[in-house]
């Protein structure tokens, strides 16, 4: 109830800032959304979307750049996540970095997908990186323990403590206060 009453009061402000930002995405080069699979309650796998904020051929981008930068390796073998990302666009480095470019998975959260708390979505692929067993208990949510916690100062492999977290502390409180933490975390525009 929560997610979809939310849903509803946000659509009005929501909506138009998403398609100008599809608009001024669609203005540089290629398509304004970015589809990928993604692991979802008790394993399964639904398409999560978001607006792109990489260049076009991100892959290769990546393998080349991984394999020329042991350090890069490193730290992306340890965060799944680069702090200085070849392929993040400019326009990209804006919206990761006020999280608009998440507002597609209010979508995934109307098909039930996705709930607006929850642990972040995860790769199929990063599975084996993750030590817990809550993130398949619950639905992944557009914002978590994790995002407004230690959203880039930890190790992918942390999530699983946040999970579990709050995993033990679910509640509709523990959801509003996440909800509310979420909004000074986009406010200071830590996004990466």
């Amino acid at each position: 109830m929560l997610d979809l009453t939310l849903l509803v009061l946000a659509a009005p402000i929501v909506l138009p800032v998403l398609l100008l930002l599809v608009l001024l995405i669609r203005c540089f080069d290629g398509p304004a959304f970015f589809v990928q699979d993604r692991l979802g309650k008790h394993g399964r796998t639904f398409q999560c979307w978001k607006l792109r904020t990489m260049v076009v051929n991100a892959e290769r981008i990546l393998e080349r750049h991984l394999a020329e930068n042991p350090e890069a390796r490193s730290e992306w073998e340890t965060h799944q996540k680069l702090r200085h990302d070849p392929r993040i666009t400019p326009i990209g480095r804006i919206l990761r970095k006020s999280s608009l470019d998440e507002l597609p998975q209010l979508w995934n959260v109307l098909r039930g997908d996705m709930s607006l708390v929850g642990p972040r979505p995860m790769l199929p692929e990063q599975l084996p990186l993750y030590p817990g067993t809550s993130y398949l208990q619950l639905r992944p949510g557009l914002t978590g323990s994790w995002q407004v916690g230690a959203r880039h100062s930890s190790a992918f492999a942390d999530r699983a403590r946040y999970d579990d977290q709050y995993a033990a502390e679910l509640s509709l409180w523990t959801d509003l206060q996440i909800i509310l933490a979420t909004t000074r975390v986009v406010a200071r525009g830590t996004g990466q």
